[in-house]
């Protein structure tokens, strides 16, 4: 039996970073991220990830129990069944591609996540053991505000809709 692994993490809306303290800080990869059919109260998806031509592929399966807490299945998948997933890619979708850059802060691992569509914001996250750990943040870093609990601010509703507020 497969053991169930449950992603706790809480995100924030950033004002973007500099480029330079992002290469100087932190390692960033390339990730394209498509959205495909799914029963409702799952999300389904597959990412390619990596740089400099070299990939790796992935099937990721969440079901939502809270708006911190998910049940994810995730595994490796070759680059063929990850192409022939994507003839399951939901229409009403678009494909998500970003940069993630991540680093360490205080013995803590947070992912930034870059879009193109923003050049003022991005996203930072973090994985947490559970719901009431403390969570350090870097000084560099200005948040605009936490968006855990905002449903507007998943990469499956960015695949949507791109929230377009001022800030």
């Amino acid at each position: 039996m497969k053991d169930i692994h449950y992603e706790i993490e809480r995100k924030y809306l950033i004002r973007r970073p500099a480029a330079a303290w992002l290469a100087a800080e932190a390692e960033g990869t390339e990730i394209t991220q498509t959205y495909l059919l799914s029963a409702p109260g799952v999300t389904e998806r597959v990412r390619r990830r990596g740089r400099d031509g070299v990939f790796t592929y992935t099937h990721t399966t969440k079901t939502k129990l809270s708006d911190l807490r998910r049940i994810e299945d995730e595994e490796e998948i070759s680059e063929a069944e990850y192409r022939r997933l994507l003839e399951r890619a939901d229409p009403a979708r678009t494909i998500i591609d970003k940069t993630r850059w991540c680093f360490r802060y205080r013995g803590q691992l947070f992912e930034l996540d870059v879009f193109p569509f923003w050049q003022d914001r991005a996203f930072l996250e973090i994985e947490i053991a559970d719901e009431e750990q403390e969570i350090l943040l870097p000084p560099a870093i200005r948040v605009i505000r936490e968006v855990t609990e905002d449903p507007r601010y998943t990469n499956a509703a960015l695949s949507l809709a791109i929230p377009e507020e001022t800030i």
